[in-house]
């Protein structure tokens, strides 16, 4: 079972990612980038980590309505070619590693120019 999780999980990853890029139209949600998804144990719902290049909060609103306004569409087209009995129903939420990740990098820059200074 955990095997076909993860296999479903990888395979609607690949999809939305072609999806969102093939298309979807709408420019909010042209710097969205999928990083993950993890579905229910019984497959209703997929919840879809996405990632955002940039720190503006209103680019960030966007993109969340731009990904919520073309989630039936998204689920449409993903059930054309996915190999489940039902298409899970999707929930998208801010991946917040890669901020988390920059955060680090620059703390550990700070660190090593206090380093050189001293």
């Amino acid at each position: 079972m955990k095997h076909r999780k993860g296999r479903v999980e990888g395979e609607i990853l690949r999809e939305l990612t072609k999806i969102i890029r093939r298309d979807i139209r709408d420019p909010r949600v042209s710097g969205v980038t999928f990083t993950a998804v993890e579905c229910s144990n019984d497959f209703s719902y997929a919840t879809v980590y996405y990632s955002l290049l940039t720190d503006d909060a209103e680019k960030q609103k966007d993109a969340e309505i731009g990904l919520e306004k073309a989630k039936g569409t998204m689920r449409h087209l993903l059930g054309q070619v996915l190999t489940v009995y039902k298409v899970p129903e999707l929930i998208f939420k801010r991946d917040q590693s890669a901020i988390y990740g920059s955060k680090i990098d620059q703390l550990i820059a700070d660190l090593h120019k206090q380093e050189e200074d001293r």
